[in-house]
């Protein structure tokens, strides 16, 4: 079973392409502000790197947070997009081991159907002078 998985919450991105637990493809650039340009293109070269292409995925594992409000917002909506579209399974998962976490999930029939971004603690807005 080929699963996507996504991490955009730092200006390097990572996608990456596992069966089973097994890493089939993986990849790390700087995105920084051009992560909506390149990230597209990027996933549809690791799926063709390995012979593969968009509707051979059946899963996607997003990194959900904290991080860059910018870059969270980009590929935890094109994980969205795909499970959706794809009608596969997406799991949000954040921590040191997200991609295992993640992938077990999956495995276990588990769906998240939508994720949403964890940015961090509040933001301390001071109060407005008169």
């Amino acid at each position: 079973m080929l699963i996507l998985t996504v991490r955009t919450d730092k200006p390097e991105a990572e996608i990456g392409l596992f069966d089973g637990g097994q890493e089939l493809a993986y990849e790390t650039w700087q995105a920084h502000r051009q992560l909506a340009e390149t990230f597209h293109s990027k996933i549809a070269t690791k799926l063709q790197s390995i012979g593969k292409d968009w509707n051979d995925i059946r899963g996607v594992v997003v990194y959900k947070g904290p991080g860059s409000f910018t870059g969270l917002r980009i590929g935890i909506t094109v994980a969205n997009t795909l499970g959706y579209s794809l009608k596969v399974p997406i799991i949000g998962s954040s921590g040191g081991q997200w991609i295992a976490d993640g992938l077990a999930k999956i495995e276990n029939g588990k769906n998240d159907s939508q994720v949403l971004p964890d940015y961090g603690p509040e933001a301390h807005i001071t109060v407005p002078k008169k």
